[in-house]
């Protein structure tokens, strides 16, 4: 998913690059003989056990839209915590100090009615902190002075492109994570990755079996459903869930857990409306076949990207490119947030 930040005419989602294969990695089928990792970790939820699925939309962490509270969210994900060029201090989408007085105003605005946030890392733009940091305890102070500005406890590592596959940053912040939730036993942690049809990729796969060999106490794993490629121009509420009954598979090897626990430690991102694959574009009718399935399955929480999208263009329809602040499909403002949250 990208940054905030609004380059002209680009739209959100994954990389640009990436537009014609999709955003998620080739996916190693599920079926492929693969040693599991170590099970030192196994997802768990924010959620007690039969609370139903929380509704947590993607929302910039800068600038505020007025669907932002569209579906009453349990949490915000705030996106994105990116480092500013070569050094090792984080910033609000790579621009803004951790400790800006107008951020921690907009995240007391979001919380006053009860809701939580939840800090995102990351992202598909900008530099990312384990890319630049030189340790992992100069990278877990990172992640740290972050979570401390916003007053979260609940921290989300999204990542996706050169990052998943670069085996060292991969390593690095596996230390990291682990020395942070070792100094701070409080902090729960979140992968958000990107799927295809068929389930995580191997670098996927990969990032999550160095999480367990580092011990880190992983909380979910955030599937993002979008940007699939051009061979899939079809159904993508039908997609999201084809994805997550294989990806749910993956993650029982990969925890070494049960059918309920791999559910409930799982949650789905889908981009709203119009997505950067050409012919792939998520409605409304999909938004509620995912929340239906999501509390069958009793997955933990269902996102999107993002809630500043949660509303008609101007022109009313799709303009044939993904927008930064409207889904390019008919609707109410509002209306996704409200079909996720049930």
């Amino acid at each position: 998913m990208r940054s905030h930040r609004k380059p002209a005419a680009v739209g959100l989602g994954c990389l640009l690059a990436l537009v014609t294969t999709g955003c998620s990695e080739q996916a190693e089928p599920v079926d492929r003989a693969r040693p599991a990792p170590s099970a030192t970790a196994a997802p768990s939820t924010s959620s007690p056990a039969g609370t139903g699925t929380a509704y947590a939309p993607y929302v910039s962490a800068t600038e505020a839209a007025g669907t932002d509270s569209a579906g009453s969210p349990t949490t915000y994900n705030l996106a994105f915590v990116l480092a500013d060029g070569d050094d090792c201090t984080p910033h609000w989408d790579g621009s803004h100090a951790i400790g800006d007085p107008a951020v921690k105003s907009r995240i007391s605005r979001l919380v006053k009615d009860g809701g939580h946030v939840r800090v995102s890392f990351g992202g598909a733009s900008g530099k990312e902190l384990a890319a630049v940091c030189d340790s992992a305890t100069e990278l877990a102070a990172a992640y740290g002075e972050a979570l401390d500005a916003a007053g979260a406890t609940r921290a989300d590592f999204d990542v996706e492109g050169d990052e998943l596959a670069d085996s060292g940053s991969v390593a690095l912040r596996s230390k990291a994570i682990a020395l942070l939730q070792r100094e701070r036993t409080d902090v729960e942690v979140s992968f958000t990755l990107p799927v295809m049809p068929s389930g995580l990729g191997k670098d996927s796969l990969a990032l999550l079996g160095s999480a367990n060999d580092h011990g880190v106490e992983v909380a979910t794993v955030n599937l993002m459903t979008m940007n699939y490629g051009t061979s899939f121009d079809g159904d993508m509420g039908g997609y999201a869930l084809t994805a997550a009954e294989a990806a749910h598979t993956q993650l029982k090897k990969v925890f070494g857990t049960s059918d309920a626990a791999a559910w409930r430690g799982m949650a789905l991102t889908s981009m709203i409306g119009v997505n950067d694959v050409d012919g792939e574009t998520f409605t409304l009718a999909d938004a509620a076949e995912v929340r239906a399935f999501a509390e069958e399955k009793g997955i933990g929480w269902v996102s999107m990207w993002s809630a500043a999208r949660d509303r008609q263009c101007a022109n009313g329809s799709a303009s044939g490119r993904p927008a930064t602040d409207c889904s390019g499909v008919r609707q109410r403002s509002g209306a996704f947030g409200e079909a996720f949250a049930g």
